[in-house]
Parts: structure tokens; C-alpha cells; sequence
């Protein structure tokens, strides 16, 4: 449980937002302009449900318009308040600006807990949210844009494209209003995997960071090494997953919301994800050793620590127990400003969840331009990759033969070679590439200047100038 004398998440943007531009030399006025949050629309409506109509609240947030449409998920917790969209929406904008999607941001979300609701009582539910929010233009291609988030996936997403349409019957781009969706509703490939692996990525981009490995006190590669993940929803799986599937790493711990499994050898991901999807809980889980106290296990001994769940776990009342010395932010605000301070005096390397999460923004992005393009990516030229792969194969065995070498290629490496790029392959290198450029502009400014001490300030630097450079270009 977070201490009382914690910063809220709010004031936790807020005081790394000013720790950031402390160091710069913005115009006057123009700091405030990009600190604020430019508009929050609250919304109180009624559903008629078990014979009664129940009220319910929501929140659509817009920090900044300096691109426009706006981007951020939409989140279903009895935890949503006005503050904590605001501060949702501002690292919005910070992590579009920081991996170059044309963005401003915003967020969205409903005080309601799905988990109380049926599937058609959340439909009618969610269907009126949108509309709420739709007829004041807070959902739309061209002005804002929400995704999944907490609570919600895929099949409300396609459900508010769906509302969006019905009202909108004329909009040729209307399925673009929202991301996220399932691929035969106007979905994309690697969407629903994208911020676990953009978690994978930056990782990726970490361990090739010479400079980096030093500060953490770690040496490359990435395989065997010891990761801890708090949160197995779809973040935390699809991150843990991959690591330990292609990466070799072990996953040493999972920790969820009624306790902690542990195995110094490496837990099997995919086997506790089925169990607790089976079960709806990981007691019972027999291959590891069952912690009551979940919390308990963010302290133990690894390599990389993963929080991908809850704002402020690491927070004033364990961050000095923290042994990882590297903690990746894969959810949104997982250490609080006060544990900051103190995991950056003890050497910690944190890298920040404006970037460690931004898969999902990114992915979001080449939904939205597969939406507005009306074309599947990959479409118009993977057989003509094909094709000329095929040339050069040919041309390969027929010069073996000729000169009677007699030499023949794998055929492992004729089928990877001869297979053109298909939409997946094309996300997910564009996310790989993605996630790459935006840690080195990252560590650029990490490694180049002396008043900047750690991955956050840097990324907070970086994403922070292309707003201003943005307002600049507005005449601002």
C-alpha cells in the first residue's frame, strides 16, 4: 500500500515534468502552456440495468493539442478520477512526442469495475459512454482517437467503432475513430501483443547500451538473466513470454493481485498464464512455491524487475529494499517521484514508462494509417519480395550447379529468405525500429550531458522539446 505522505500519480508528473525543464530554456510562458492540461470533459450518464437505471462516470481527458488527433486508451476501475486521466494524458503526449507518433495526447476512462457486469450489460454500458463522448466530438479519426486500456480490450473497442459508425454513417475513415480493435473489425496484427513487446524491444535497445549496462552495474547479453514481473495481464504476459521464450531469459517470479509464485529456475509463463485464466487465481499453481504476500517479492534478488500493473507499487515504504538493478516502468507510473529519488541515490537504473510502454501507442499509430490508407500493410508488395527473392535463389543453384561445387542452400534459410514480409513481420519491425530510435535519443542525452542523471529526465528532455518545437511551429 502506497504511504500516506506520497505524492499523488498528478503531483508525480508534475514534479519529474519540472525536474525535466529545469534544465531547459524555454520561453516564457511556454512551460506552463505544455505542463497543463488543456481540457477534461465529465460525463455522468444513465443505463437502464436489472430493472433500474444506474449512473455512472466518466472522464475523457486532453492534455495537449499541439498534433492533433489526440491519442490515449480508455480505462474501466472503480480507481478512475479527474486526476489521474489528467496525469494519464499528459505522459500521453510526453511518449508520443518521445517515439515520433503524430499525436497529442489524451485519456480516457470509467469508474465502473467490468468484473460486475455480463457482457451485453457491459455492451450497453460502453455503447453509451461512446456516445456521450462522440456527440461532442471526444471520439473521432481526425480528433481524438482512444485505445485499450485497463479493463478494456479489443471487443470494446470494436463496439465504440461500431457506435461511431451507427452515428456517423457517411464517414468513409470512421473506423479509424478508435485502436485497438480485433483484426476482422479493422484491426492490425501485433496490436494485441505491441506494449509487452515494445517492453522487449527496449530492453533489447538497453542491453546493446554499453554506457547503460555500466551505470546498472550489468553485463550484456540479455539471456539467463534472473526477471521479475508484477502483473501478468496482457502486458506483463506478452513481456514475460517473450523474454523467456526468445530471449532465454528466466522468469524467477510472477506476482499478482492475491499473492506471488517463485522459481530461482525459471517459471513456465504460459503454463501460469493458462492456470490462471483457467482458475482466476494462481493458488493452487503446482510447479512453484506459492508467497501470500505478493508486495514481499518486488524485493527479492534479480536482474530485471518488471512492474506492469498499478501505479505507485514502488513507492517511499519499500523502494530502499529494491534490490533489481534495473526496473523497467512497463505500466503507466509504477514508481512513484518519492521511491525515484531514492532508487536513483542507490544507483538504480529505471527506464521510464513513457518509453518502456509506448508499443501500444506505437502499434496504435500504424493502425490508424492502415485505417486511413484502407490497405492491409504488406498487401501490395509481398509477393513481389517473393518473387525477386526467388530470382536470386534461382540464380544462386543454377551457378552451383554450372561451376560443379555443387554446394546447395539450407533449406531453413530458402524458407526465411523467400518469405516476404506479411503485416505482422512489417509491425513488428516497425516497433523494433521505433523503440530503438527513441532510446538512443533517449541515451544521447542521458550519456552526453552531466546534468542529467538518469533515463527519465532525459526522455522527459527529449519529448518535451518536440512539443515546444511543435507549439514553435504553431506560431506559439
Amino acid at each position: 500500500m502506497q504511504p500516506s505522505n506520497e505524492p499523488s500519480f498528478r503531483d508525480s508528473v508534475d514534479i519529474m515534468f519540472n525536474r525535466a525543464v529545469a534544465l531547459m530554456d524555454l520561453p516564457p510562458g511556454l512551460e506552463e502552456k505544455i505542463r497543463v492540461c488543456n481540457a477534461t470533459y465529465t460525463v455522468r450518464f444513465g443505463v437502464r440495468l436489472r430493472g433500474k437505471i444506474q449512473t455512472f462516470t466518466g472522464y475523457r481527458s486532453v492534455h495537449s493539442e499541439h498534433m492533433e488527433p489526440v491519442k490515449g486508451g480508455i480505462r474501466y476501475s472503480l480507481g478512475v478520477n479527474q486526476n489521474e486521466v489528467e496525469a494519464l494524458a499528459a505522459l500521453m503526449t510526453y511518449k508520443c512526442a518521445l517515439v515520433e507518433a503524430p499525436f497529442g495526447g489524451s485519456k480516457g476512462g470509467l469508474c465502473i469495475d467490468p468484473r460486475d457486469y455480463d457482457d451485453h450489460e457491459l455492451e450497453l454500458i460502453t455503447r453509451r459512454f461512446a456516445y456521450e463522448l462522440i456527440k461532442r466530438d471526444m471520439i473521432n479519426p481526425a480528433q481524438n482517437v482512444p485505445a485499450p486500456d485497463m479493463g478494456t480490450g479489443e471487443r470494446e473497442m470494436a463496439w465504440i467503432a461500431d457506435q461511431y459508425k451507427r452515428m456517423n454513417t457517411t464517414d468513409i475513415n470512421g473506423v479509424a475513430c478508435v485502436t485497438g480493435k480485433p483484426t476482422h473489425a479493422g484491426g492490425i496484427q501485433g496490436r494485441t501483443e505491441a506494449t509487452g513487446r515494445g517492453v522487449q524491444y527496449a530492453l533489447h535497445a538497453f542491453f546493446r547500451d554499453g554506457m547503460g549496462l555500466d551505470k546498472a552495474g550489468l553485463k550484456g547479453p540479455l539471456r539467463d538473466k534472473r526477471v521479475i514481473v508484477q502483473g501478468l495481464g496482457n502486458v506483463g504476459y506478452h513481456a514475460a513470454k517473450f523474454l523467456s521464450e526468445e530471449d532465454g531469459c528466466r522468469i524467477t517470479a510472477i506476482i499478482e493481485r492475491d499473492g506471488a509464485l517463485h522459481d530461482e529456475g525459471g517459471l513456465d509463463v504460459e503454463a501460469v498464464y493458462q492456470w490462471i485464466a483457467k482458475h482466476g487465481t494462481i493458488t493452487g499453481y503446482p510447479d512453484a512455491t506459492l508467497e501470500a504476500d505478493g508486495a514481499r517479492l518486488l524485493e527479492n534478488d534479480c536482474d530485471v524487475l518488471i512492474p506492469a500493473a498499478l501505479e505507485g507499487v514502488i513507492n517511499l515504504g519499500n523502494a530502499e529494499r529494491i534490490k533489481a538493478p534495473l526496473v523497467i516502468e512497463a505500466a503507466n507510473g509504477p514508481v512513484t517521484a518519492g521511491a525515484d529519488e531514492i532508487l536513483r541515490d542507490k544507483g538504480t537504473v529505471i527506464v521510464p514508462d513513457m518509453y518502456a510502454n509506448a508499443g501500444g501507442v506505437t502499434v496504435s499509430y500504424f493502425e490508424w494509417v492502415k485505417n486511413l490508407s484502407h490497405i492491409r500493410f504488406g498487401r501490395m508488395q509481398r509477393r513481389q519480395e517473393e518473387a525477386r527473392h526467388q530470382l536470386i535463389v534461382d540464380e544462386l543453384e543454377r551457378l552451383s550447379a554450372d561451376s560443379g561445387i555443387g554446394w546447395q542452400l539450407s533449406p531453413n534459410f530458402k524458407e526465411k529468405y523467400l518469405r516476404g514480409a506479411g503485416e505482422l513481420e512489417l509491425v513488428r519491425s516497425g516497433l523494433d525500429d521505433t523503440m530503438s530510435t527513441a532510446y538512443e535519443s533517449m541515451a544521447q542525452v542521458w550519456h552526453g550531458r552531466e546534468d542529467v542523471r538518469d533515463l527519465r529526465t532525459a526522455a522527459y528532455l527529449v519529448s518535451i522539446d518536440k512539443v515546444a518545437a511543435s507549439y514553435r511551429a504553431k506560431g506559439l
